[in-house]
């Protein structure tokens, strides 16, 4: 039976991408986009872990993200076309991203440090990829994390490449961290767009 979240299952995550791509070749969104694909799985087996009152911090790529997190569909449809696909917020349901690669990392562990100040009870999520995994504020934030017993969980989302290419030729291997939940997965689409060129209306 396949996985499902809220409803959401890797056949409807997948459709709402198809849906944001075909929209996007209708040149009806003026900025970048950055569709998720091949890690519904993953995602939905990690999101059974995430609580409503938890926060969740992502990367530029976060539709399924928002979608698991319980951002309404709707919603997140019309960020898109706006042009806020790589940087997708909403408060009420505790989602926050950034385009900046690792920069999410100190905002999620300034919330969790503030989690444990108050004595408040729910959690961080904060997802990265391996080339931000690899880079110096992650390593920083991660190790803050855990010397302070911070509420927060990190999320390597390994796809093999470092924007357009293999992380191994970047940074001369993979690493991984005992502390951090990673999962593999091949991406579907391209990293940036739907691999077409677009005219824009």
């Amino acid at each position: 039976m396949p996985q499902s979240y809220k409803g959401w299952t890797a056949t409807k995550l997948i459709a709402f991408e198809k849906e944001i791509a075909d929209i996007y070749l209708m040149g009806k969104i003026h900025a970048p986009i950055h569709l998720s694909g091949g890690n519904e799985e993953q995602l939905l087996r990690i999101f059974k872990e995430i609580k409503t009152d938890d926060w969740c911090f992502a990367t530029y790529r976060s539709h399924y993200h928002a979608l698991l997190k319980g951002c309404p569909k709707a919603w997140i449809k019309e960020e898109i076309i706006k042009g806020n696909s790589i940087h997708l917020m909403n408060k009420k349901h505790k989602f926050f991203t950034s385009a900046i690669v690792g920069g999410i990392c100190p905002i999620a562990v300034g919330v969790a440090m503030g989690i444990k100040m108050r004595g408040d009870k729910n959690h961080v999520w904060c997802f990265v990829g391996e080339m931000a995994a690899h880079m110096g504020i992650f390593d920083e934030c991660l190790r803050y994390a855990l010397w302070h017993e911070l509420p927060i969980n990190f999320v390597i989302e390994d796809n093999g490449f470092s924007t357009n290419t293999p992380t191994e030729e970047v940074w001369g291997g993979q690493i991984y961290f005992d502390s951090a939940k990673t999962y593999k997965y091949e991406r579907t689409w391209p990293h940036i767009g739907c691999g077409q060129w677009v005219e824009f209306r």
